[in-house]
């Protein structure tokens, strides 16, 4: 299966061990050249994050 470019609305894991979002599913909510801002949601906390395109693979 061919890569799938990561556009805004995608679902995304965070792919990067030195991340402390490593293994974290999020949203992307907008793209900035090479960085994507990512929203994660989990139970009563949301955090909108600026990672790397590099570190992301749409799942």
């Amino acid at each position: 299966m061919a890569n799938l470019p990561i556009l805004p609305g995608s679902t995304v894991v965070v792919r990067d061990q030195r991340s402390i979002y490593n293994g974290y599913r999020g949203f992307v909510q907008r793209l900035s050249g090479s960085q994507a801002a990512v929203l994660f949601e989990g139970g009563n906390w949301d955090k909108l994050v600026t990672l790397p395109l590099s570190t992301l693979e749409q799942s």
